[in-house]
């Protein structure tokens, strides 16, 4: 019985909202190690050309803000993708992962796609994750949710398991599914 009441309230202080940026211990006692900021809120509207250099939120990667009205299928990619269209992803509460290694790094793109299988799954079946390289990335590596950014020299498995705690606590549309 102290477990469902736990949970009721827990439940109770969702629905109320919070003024705090963060859930309390998102991942667990294994993830406080990790920081997962939220960016500044922006407008997060669609634009009429997914090649518009007005999408995003001016960070690098862009992690939300104006986007294609059109979204990537959930997969991994070995082409760039256009920012403006897996942003729609992110906001449906999708997780991204990018690389940027032009000497190639199979071993570290296997560790992104192992984390895109621990994504949360639609009502489809589908893991609800993408990866991509983008060769604009500040560092060799990038996970993405809705207005949160972790980016990396080298891939950490135990990071991307603590940012997916996070995968529809702060998207404008979380839960939507993702084809295949």
């Amino acid at each position: 019985m102290p477990r469902a009441l736990s949970a009721l309230l827990f439940s109770l202080c969702l629905a109320c909202g919070s003024t705090n940026d963060d859930p309390p211990n998102p991942g667990g006692e294994a993830c406080e190690r990790y920081s997962f900021p939220l960016s500044d809120m922006s407008p997060a509207n669609h634009v009429s050309s997914c090649g518009s250099t007005a999408c995003g939120n001016g960070e690098n990667p862009p992690n939300s803000g104006l986007h294609c009205p059109t979204w990537l299928s959930c997969r991994s990619y070995t082409a760039e993708q256009p920012p403006c269209s897996w942003i729609h992803n992110l906001e449906h509460g999708h997780a991204v992962f990018l690389y940027n290694c032009p000497e190639g790094c199979a071993d570290e793109v296997a560790k992104l796609e192992s984390a895109m299988a621990k994504a949360a799954v639609g009502s489809n079946g589908v893991r609800r994750a993408l990866v991509a390289p983008d060769s604009q990335l500040p560092k060799r590596f990038a996970a993405l949710l809705w207005r949160r950014t972790y980016l990396m020299d080298s891939v950490d498995p135990d990071a991307l398991t603590c940012l997916l705690a996070l995968q529809d606590v702060d998207a404008n549309e979380p839960g939507l599914v993702c084809p295949p």
